[in-house]
């Protein structure tokens, strides 16, 4: 027998249906006017009004962008420490946290602690540049990986994700003669996938959004800029040329830093848009941890 929806289940799914329509709008309306203006005329775009759909199309912003010197090398530093970054900073603090949660392991507990202390202190920026200088690690690619392979941060969460999984599991391949790396490559890491694809996600968007150190410890080496460097460079130069709001309604189809800002970000956030929904799988739901019950 089917129930039947009351006058007060009708009137919460109605108030749910608004507030996720609601909801939605007010979460994709930045993105749709920020696409919006990219593509807009840059002096139209100064005078308002552009909600969701450009006034006046136009591919001027973008070839502004892609005319931009050093833009493909610097596209390829990018893709280039985005991947190797995100690769080797998962791959090793995976073993690390692997060989951190193992109940034989001694000090385990301790240097949990210190890991945890260095996620709240550090040397410098000043320390930090002459000791990365020390090392030969400025003007280099490797300047964009080696510091930051090793994160206490995503170290602590694949561990905490690891001590979750029943022991058993682990037990019952050591009976069968599974060493510490089988157990790991064959057992533990299939089943860490959801803290795994999380933790990529996190270290390939800091790896792809990252600029600072390539100003910083790469500023002379042109061969070794990022694309977000490139891109904060030319905004800088479009902002400087326009002066103010006047002179830019006097430049016919000029392009405006309003515009040149929202055709930057639009090529900045493509890349991350179009893999996330092959990982959002894995932050909806855990897997289920084998059929050994404790």
């Amino acid at each position: 027998m089917k129930n039947k929806k009351t006058g007060a289940d009708r009137a919460f799914s109605v108030f749910i249906a608004i507030f996720m329509i609601i909801f939605v709008v007010v979460t994709l309306y930045p993105v749709l006017n920020t696409l919006a203006i990219s593509f807009n005329e840059g002096t139209d775009a100064l005078k308002g009004g552009i909600y969701l759909w450009p006034r006046k199309f136009t591919l001027k912003n973008y070839v502004t962008i892609l005319q931009k010197n050093n833009l493909i090398t610097g596209a390829v530093v990018t893709v280039a420490r985005t991947v190797i970054g995100t690769l080797l900073s998962l791959v090793l603090n995976a073993i690390l946290a692997f060989i951190v949660s193992r109940p034989r392991f001694l000090f385990r507990k301790q240097l949990s602690l210190f890991w945890v202390i260095t996620m709240y202190v550090n040397g410098g920026m000043i320390p930090t540049f002459i000791l990365y200088k020390n090392l030969h690690l400025t003007n280099t690619f490797w300047v964009y990986i080696v510091p930051g392979v090793i994160s206490a941060f995503n170290m602590l969460v694949i561990r905490t994700y690891m001590n979750g999984l029943p022991n058993s599991l682990v037990e019952s391949a050591q009976l069968d003669g599974a060493g510490y790396t089988t157990i790991f490559i064959k057992i533990i890491s299939p089943l860490c996938k959801p803290v795994y694809a999380t933790v990529a996600l996190f270290v390939a968007v800091g790896q792809w959004n990252s600029w600072f150190d390539a100003m910083l410890y790469n500023r002379m080496s042109g061969e070794y800029t990022t694309l977000q460097y490139e891109l904060m460079k030319l905004l800088s130069s479009v902002t400087n040329q326009g002066a103010s709001a006047e002179s830019m309604k006097n430049a016919v189809g000029a392009v405006t830093p309003t515009s040149v800002r929202a055709a930057a970000t639009i090529i900045t956030m493509l890349p991350i848009i179009c893999i996330y929904p092959f990982l959002q799988n894995y932050f909806v739901a855990g897997l289920t941890l084998g059929g050994v019950k404790e």
